[in-house]
């Protein structure tokens, strides 16, 4: 997992979520794919919430 995608990830959470339009903004502010995104989440045990369009 990058050291980039973690560090956003861990800044925007809040009590260990995150929204999934916000997971897929990292992804796109940082050119990534949602799934890694949704990887390095799921590694950091944190949960991607509200989930409209099924990507994590």
């Amino acid at each position: 997992m990058s050291e980039a995608i973690k560090q956003e990830i861990q800044r925007r959470a809040i009590n260990g979520k995150i929204d999934c339009a916000v997971a897929r903004k990292i992804a796109d502010d940082l050119g990534v794919t949602y799934k890694e995104v949704g990887e390095a989440a799921d590694k950091l045990s944190i949960k991607i919430k509200a989930c409209q369009l099924g990507c994590f």
